[in-house]
């Protein structure tokens, strides 16, 4: 059947094959009887068409004024196979969130599956003075809370790294250095929170302990209470509502002030009878029955006293494992989510990988949340000096070739992205927005109010990105965290930006980011683990 194919239809069909560069895929002339163009399921089409004529179709997916481009569910169209990939990964996940609430623990869990796979300590190829091939597989790290791994590639360090870059801190309270006393019959621990929190978010949960305490004989006490079963577990606690009114007038911010956010350990006290030639320690104890109680249960099992506490870390979480949400198990719920879902797909990833072409490298660093300060932060040279130790012992001596290693480089800093959320919609732009199910998120910029801080990665690289995406059939999407005055954040990209490397901010879309729970969607910490894999590979 013959159609006629007017001039302005012609400008219409010319239009679609710019906008979406799909010249030669399946691009079908629309029928002459059709007499406008409209979107029909997400495609630039000419309807309504008469019966037997042809419709205009294309592979990809475009946008004209006021109509948003619209990115496919990645649950659509997977396979048994990758349904089975999918659960796997996500169980392997919900393991480790569950077992590795802290950032030490977290290092710990990933250079456990690292040397599973292989990876050797970088320490011990510098003092032996050995030489790095292609193949070789190399782990770094910094006071036990960050981490380097690189897989050698077989192109010259010179001409870059592909690097993943993602934290393993989150949002939390930590215990003061002083921390233990005791208020009318109770006893609790003293918190300063860390990194972003609504503070009334925190009472009344279900809370553990998770943490290291150094002693000054050397010896170093992992302290792990109220994840194990059986453990007790801890909360903070909060006024009922029959005596709330003042507390329900006040601004969010000011429910719960930071200082109340004290953690409740004990209500029964240690008997103890004074005498007249009691020591200072039974005198203290008779007047704080409570505390001296709960110090002694901790001097029992973990052999410390209150002033060990001067020296220790210990990290006040979520009591619980991570679990399955919603009827169809779709999605994830548990802490620190933010960032473990993007270092522990970028883990996956790297582990799962061949011999790449460029040398592929995994970051995960601690301290994200307050700034990326300090030395196990990605503000520290430490990642600068582990890569010039690589490069050098892969024939890359010297400055010079650091620098050239580094400004050719590419990264993809790995977050999570404000997930869309009906319930809030207001201070979203929903073209603009992450989508739980729509796969792996990348935001060009982040930063807040006039892209403040932002790295803003170029058009170039960008879609650079993009290429290497569709090339491995990664369903990925793009965003920005809010409406423009709404606030804002920022990642890690800004600092190894200023090498030159070029950068991009990616990750998984998150609901109730900060939160004790957050929920992600497994579909796209699956297409999360893809992207990264076949970034590290291209």
């Amino acid at each position: 059947m013959h159609c006629r194919f007017p001039a302005w239809r012609l400008l219409a069909y010319s239009f679609c094959l710019l906008r979406c560069g799909c010249a030669g895929k399946r691009l079908l002339p629309t029928c002459a009887d059709a007499p406008w163009f409209l979107l029909r399921d997400g495609w630039l089409a000419a309807g309504p068409p008469k019966s037997g004529c042809a419709t205009l179709s294309c592979d990809k997916q475009v946008s004209v004024k006021g109509v948003p481009l619209e990115r496919k569910v990645a649950w659509e169209g997977y396979t048994d196979q990758q349904f089975e990939e999918l659960n796997g990964l996500a169980s392997r996940y919900i393991d480790f969130i569950s077992n590795n609430k802290t950032e030490r623990r977290c290092f710990a869990g990933a250079v456990a599956q690292a040397e599973a796979a292989g990876y050797k300590p970088l320490a011990e190829a510098v003092r032996e003075g050995r030489a790095l091939k292609a193949g070789d597989k190399v782990w770094a790290g910094v006071h036990g809370k960050s981490l380097i791994l690189a897989h050698v590639g077989t192109e010259p360090l010179e001409e870059g790294l592909n690097i993943l870059g993602a934290h393993i801190d989150s949002p939390r309270l930590d215990l003061k250095q002083n921390p233990v006393y005791e208020n009318n019959g109770f006893a609790f621990l003293d918190t300063h929170y860390y990194g972003g929190i609504k503070h009334y978010q925190w009472v009344t949960l279900p809370l553990a302990l998770h943490g290291v305490v150094a002693k000054t004989d050397g010896t170093v006490v992992d302290v792990n209470v109220g994840d194990d079963a059986g453990d007790p577990v801890f909360c903070v606690t909060d006024l009922l509502p029959h005596l709330g009114n003042q507390q329900m007038a006040k601004k969010g911010s000011e429910v719960v002030e930071g200082e109340n956010l004290d953690v409740l350990i004990g209500n029964r006290p240690l008997v103890v009878k004074p005498a007249e030639d009691a020591t200072d320690e039974e005198k203290a104890a008779a007047k704080e029955p409570v505390k001296a109680f709960a110090l002694k249960l901790l001097e029992e099992k973990y052999g410390i006293t209150e002033e060990d506490f001067l020296s220790a870390e210990i990290e006040v979480v979520p009591a619980g494992r991570a679990r399955e949400l919603g009827f169809d198990r779709s999605m994830v719920i548990g802490y620190g989510q933010d960032d473990r879902v993007c270092a522990y797909t970028s883990l996956e990833a790297q582990l799962a990988i061949d011999t790449p072409k460029k040398t592929a490298v995994c970051v995960l660093v601690d301290k994200e949340e307050i700034g990326s300060v300090g030395a196990t932060g990605m503000g520290s040279l430490f990642f600068e000096n582990t890569i010039a130790e690589i490069a050098a012992l892969a024939g890359a001596e010297g400055p010079l070739a650091l620098r050239r290693i580094l400004s050719a480089s590419r990264m993809l800093s790995s977050d999570v992205s404000a997930g869309f959320d009906p319930a809030y919609a207001s201070v979203f732009e929903a073209k603009n927005a992450a989508y739980l199910g729509k796969g792996l998120v990348f935001n060009k910029y982040t930063g807040a109010r006039g892209k403040s801080g932002s790295n803003d990665a170029r058009a170039e690289y960008v879609a650079y990105v993009r290429r290497v995406m569709d090339d491995a059939e990664v369903a990925f999407q793009t965003a920005e965290l809010g409406k423009v005055d709404a606030g804002g954040g920022g990642t890690i990209a800004y600092l190894p930006a200023k090498y030159g490397m070029d950068v991009i901010d990616s990750g998984v879309a998150v609901l109730s980011m900060h939160a004790p729970w957050e929920v992600t969607s497994k579909a796209d910490i699956y297409e999360a683990y893809k992207g990264y894999k076949a970034f590290l590979e291209a």
